[in-house]
């Protein structure tokens, strides 16, 4: 008896937990109301306790809760509503200090506020009175970020712009921006809070705060903005996938950081992990920018809508709506992105390294200035011709009914049929002729010389007349005009087919070799903006039903073709040796007469393999690469390439050698630091001086540009403001 009283003794009590309190583990509960007053329950018994309004007492509980081993440090954080991290950092300064430790006396939103009302209105009376902000800090014992807080809440009254308030100033002239009262390498402001309100499902959007500072990595990139806004990336994609579920990165924030990332070298996704989290989150308003699993599960998540498409439809009705000077004349070509996976994928021809590999054919359109409009996957194996009827609708949609635009492309769009179907659909055709008509006579050449939008000349040699191209085997007839460019020092000539009747000819030469800008944008947009990047390896089925040359036809073709040179061969030694007075026995001629007869075989089996086969029967493992988060980062990167493009013309007239540099120059300018200050609604970005005197002048010529857009900081009220400091 007293051994089993023992036993009983020993087993723990029932777990009588209150009604309305939470399970953290076994025997432990957590309870806390409305007003912040909380308990732990060990076993039904009340351990801890705290009144609310008392911070220290519930990290207290936290912690003893932890380091008594009665539940799991990861069941406390979730409960007590914190990061782990958090606890982490609460354990390990008690352990250090004790209670006191626990104490947040951090100045700022996330410690006690030395701000009383009668304080504020101190501050107020002391700023009223003439007073810089040094001054009324001195006077009243707080920072000078408090007092220009303080005096922007009581002039404006406008609590729910918190968020932004506590960096704004008062655009007093003591207070001008000069960075003199600026930190320098200044820290952004933790969001930790935040992020477990986003966690929980309470915030959609962590705002902007703005990290005021001297000399901060990397600002420059804010040069971009007033481009940016520009091409409308930010409200379109807010329209298209309209609200999104609760996360700390906005979609503003996504595609902000992305668009930075790109500017700064890193295109690709797992790039964000060469550029420093905090100054990634400067440009963006936020402590720190995304990481990488970040960024590809918010991207993935976008893709789940099946917007991309819509996206970028928006995206070039934008553009072509914005640009009508540039919209009259649209190029076109394909751009093959290889694949290195271990995946069925169709095969393309890779132009630039002369090889068929597995690979995604793109179809691209740009404007006059070579910027993109839209892109869309081919389908394996269309010709130019084919996708040519595609851009003439979509290009319609966007341009409308009335309009004339020209569409450009190179020879292999080459089909008379195609030109006579876009000429009754409204569209001028320009392109190079495939088959080159007999040279003009040098007499028929004129000189020209073309003056371009920006003052500079182009000379050519031409001659132009009017031709007629016969198609469905001379049945049609296609009339079009044709102008030949001389080449004078290597004399060669280059033949142009275009339905424009421009009355200068050398306007329509410029055009049609100006389509080196679609080649120049493929080029930068591969060395600079990922353009080649697969962005995911995810695949999605193949179209079965799809007809294919049939793999088997193709080998049985091979087999008989060797069989023919094998014959050749042996019938052309059997001559040579008959030439020498060898004669061939029966032997041999029965030999030559029995490979014969295998080569009728195998020529009577290859024609009973059909040619064509659904794909379903030649490769029933062929998927295609998943389109959708391809195109959102297409999306981005073709509207960042189209801002840096605006940036390049803006800067044109303040830099000499621009039409060479001007990409360099804003790259350089997009790296380099710079002050960031709030005066009044206006957000202050003052580069520092670039490498040499001249690229500073081009950059401040350029600041001066921005600043008269008046664009406004994404996510906040505050107008830029851009400069350069002076060099010292």
């Amino acid at each position: 008896m007293a051994a089993k009283a023992a036993k009983m003794g020993a087993m723990q009590p029932l777990p009588l937990a209150p009604s309305g309190s939470s399970h953290v583990a076994d025997g432990v509960d957590f309870s806390e109301d409305a007003e912040g007053n909380g308990s732990v329950f060990l076993w039904g018994m009340a351990a801890w306790c705290w009144q609310a309004g008392d911070p220290v007492a519930r990290r207290l509980a936290a912690v003893q809760l932890v380091n008594s081993k009665a539940a799991r440090q990861r069941q406390v954080a979730n409960v007590f509503g914190v990061h782990e991290n958090s606890l982490v950092r609460w354990r390990s300064s008690y352990e250090g200090g004790g209670v006191e430790s626990l104490m947040d006396d951090r100045p700022g939103p996330r410690g006690p506020s030395k701000v009383t009302e009668s304080k504020r209105h101190e501050i107020a009376r002391l700023r009223s009175s003439g007073l810089s902000l040094v001054e009324v800090a001195a006077r009243t014992d707080v920072s000078t970020a408090t007092v220009r807080r303080v005096t922007v809440v009581v002039a404006d009254a406008e609590p729910s712009q918190h968020a932004i308030d506590h960096n704004s100033s008062d655009g007093d002239p003591s207070d001008s921006p000069t960075g003199g009262d600026l930190v320098p390498l200044a820290r952004p402001v933790d969001r930790s809070n935040e992020r477990v309100a986003a966690r929980f499902g309470l915030i959609d959007d962590a705002p902007p705060v703005i990290c005021e500072g001297a000399s901060l990595p990397l600002v420059g990139a804010l040069l971009i903005l007033p481009a940016l806004a520009a091409t409308g990336l930010l409200e379109i994609a807010a329209s298209v996938y309209g609200a999104r579920k609760a996360a700390f990165y906005s979609l503003r924030s996504l595609f902000c950081s992305i668009v930075f990332a790109c500017l700064l070298g890193e295109p690709r996704a797992e790039g964000v992990t060469r550029i420093s989290p905090t100054d990634l989150g400067r440009l963006v308003g936020l402590d720190r920018g995304p990481e990488v699993g970040t960024i590809r599960r918010r991207v993935e998540e976008l893709a789940t809508a099946g917007r991309a498409d819509q996206l970028l439809d928006q995206l070039a009705r934008h553009h072509v709506q914005s640009h009508t000077e540039a919209s009259g004349i649209f190029y076109v070509d394909g751009h093959v992105r290889a694949y290195h996976g271990g995946r069925e994928v169709p095969k393309a021809h890779v132009a630039r390294i002369r090889l068929s590999m597995p690979a995604e054919l793109d179809t691209w359109v740009c404007d006059a200035n070579g910027d993109g409009v839209l892109v869309w996957a081919a389908t394996p194996g269309a010709s130019l011709v084919g996708e040519l009827r595609t851009v003439a609708d979509r290009v319609r949609s966007h341009v409308g009914p009335d309009a004339h635009p020209t569409i450009c492309f190179d020879r292999g769009g080459w089909s008379p049929k195609l030109f006579k179907e876009l000429e009754l659909a409204g569209f001028d055709i320009l392109t190079y002729r495939k088959k080159p008509a007999p040279t003009e006579p040098v007499g028929s050449f004129a000189a020209y010389v073309y003056t371009d939008g920006v003052g500079r000349e182009h000379h050519y040699l031409l001659a132009d007349r009017r031709v007629t191209i016969a198609y469905e085997g001379g049945k049609r007839r296609f009339p079009c005009r044709q102008i030949t460019r001389l080449d004078p020092d290597t004399g060669h000539q280059t033949q142009v087919l275009t339905t424009r009747d421009d009355e200068d000819p050398a306007a329509i030469a410029h055009l049609m070799f100006s389509r080196w800008n679609q080649e120049n944008f493929f080029r930068y947009m591969r060395a600079h903006y990922g353009l080649d990047a697969l962005d995911t390896y995810a695949t999605t089925d193949d179209d079965m039903s799809r007809i294919v040359p049939n793999p088997a036809r193709r080998t049985a073709d091979r087999t008989l073709a060797e069989a023919r040179k094998s014959l050749a061969v042996a019938e052309a030694s059997r001559g040579q040796a008959s030439l020498a007075g060898r004669h061939p026995n029966g032997e041999i001629t029965r030999a030559f007469a029995d490979a014969a007869a295998q080569i009728e075989a195998l020529e009577r089996a290859a024609k009973a393999i059909p040619a064509r086969v659904p794909l379903g029967d030649a490769r029933p493992g062929s998927v295609r690469l998943a389109p959708e988060r391809k195109r959102i980062h297409d999306a981005i990167r073709m509207a960042t390439y189209n801002a840096e493009s605006a940036l390049a013309r803006l800067v044109g007239p303040h830099y000499a050698r621009a039409d060479d540099e001007a990409r360099t120059l804003l790259r350089e300018a997009f790296g380099s630091p710079a002050d960031l200050q709030i005066v009044g609604n206006e957000l202050h970005v003052r580069l520092d001086p670039l490498s040499a005197p001249r690229r500073t002048r081009a950059i401040a010529g350029l600041c001066q540009e921005l600043t008269a857009t008046k664009t406004i900081y994404p996510g906040t009220d505050l107008i830029l403001v851009y400069s350069v400091k002076e060099p010292g």
